[in-house]
């Protein structure tokens, strides 16, 4: 059974949703700050501002010291559906998630669709990881994740890395993501009611925002429809309850049957990106602790 905590978070985000005037983007990207940006940071986090070809932070935890280049990282790639979101509303999950792995992790802020559509995204966060290498961390020493739009996002990385001939990290982690830009999972229907973070409608919209005219099966932004073969081993954490919760399924059953070794935990009575809420949600820290071990056990760093 789901905790206390778990009731709570979701009659609040639906009184908030329902409260608040979103019709727009921009309107939407402040709500998102202002629910998830004023998470606070434990007392032994740093974050270090860096330009990694992308604006970026370094989210350092304890006694990782700050400054030079570290011997394993890992890369972070917020959600929002491509247009929305920060480093700001993700730096807390970035913390917890790197303290459970042991490695600093690089957040970046890529750029958002509408103003700059797919595929500035993948490009940024290509970019980034190419930026991680020139400072000389052994790709076997680096993992990426994201969760949402940033888990598709995560995919798309690889398979574009991957084409370029790139060296590709140890390991990778989904929550949540997003792959499939047409909304044709049946949860769309069955679990979008149970959802108050994500509902079809405003999905396909940030979807038309990122495609900006293109092919919705475009496979690097739609890495459903992507040639999945060679990437490293996986990990994709879905809430049941979620909308989104057959794109985790679906990527996964595509994943298996390219002969990649991929992980698949769906945790009970969760919503999306349930872990977003670690500060307030004991099974959001949960998850993020058991896929920072997950990650930690793939880069030697715990």
């Amino acid at each position: 059974m789901a905790s206390p905590e778990n009731a709570t978070l979701v009659a609040s985000l639906r009184a908030s949703l329902q409260q608040a005037e979103l019709s727009t983007i921009p309107q939407l990207r402040e709500w998102f700050e202002m629910t998830c940006g004023t998470f606070p940071v434990a007392p032994d986090v740093t974050c270090e501002r860096v330009d990694a070809g992308v604006p970026a932070e370094w989210i350092r935890v304890g006694a990782a010291p700050s400054g030079g280049t570290p011997e394993a990282a890992l890369l972070y790639l917020h959600g929002g559906g491509y247009a929305i979101g920060s480093i700001n509303t993700h730096r807390a999950l970035v913390a917890e998630l790197a303290r459970a792995a042991g490695v600093p992790a690089l957040a970046i802020d890529y750029r958002l669709a509408p103003e700059s559509p797919f595929p500035a995204a993948v490009e940024d966060a290509t970019a980034a990881y190419r930026w991680l290498l020139g400072r000389g961390i052994a790709p076997s020493r680096l993992a990426i994740a994201g969760d949402s739009a940033g888990g598709g996002l995560t995919i798309a990385t690889l398979v574009a890395l991957r084409d370029a001939g790139v060296p590709l990290p140890a390991t990778a982690v989904c929550f949540s993501p997003w792959v499939d830009l047409e909304g044709l999972g049946q949860s769309m229907a069955e679990r979008g009611p149970r959802d108050p973070l994500i509902q079809k409608e405003g999905m396909l919209e940030f979807a038309a925002a990122y495609l900006g005219g293109k092919d919705p099966r475009t496979p690097l932004a739609a890495p459903l429809y992507a040639d999945l073969t060679g990437l490293p081993p996986l990990l994709v954490q879905v809430g049941e309850e979620e909308t989104l919760y057959d794109d985790a399924v679906r990527l996964v059953e595509r994943a298996r049957k390219s002969g990649v070794d991929v992980t698949l935990e769906a945790w009970a009575e969760m919503i999306h990106v349930w872990q977003l809420f670690a500060p307030v949600l004991p099974e959001g820290r949960e998850a993020l602790t058991a896929a920072g071990r997950f990650i930690g056990a793939r880069l030697g760093t715990i």
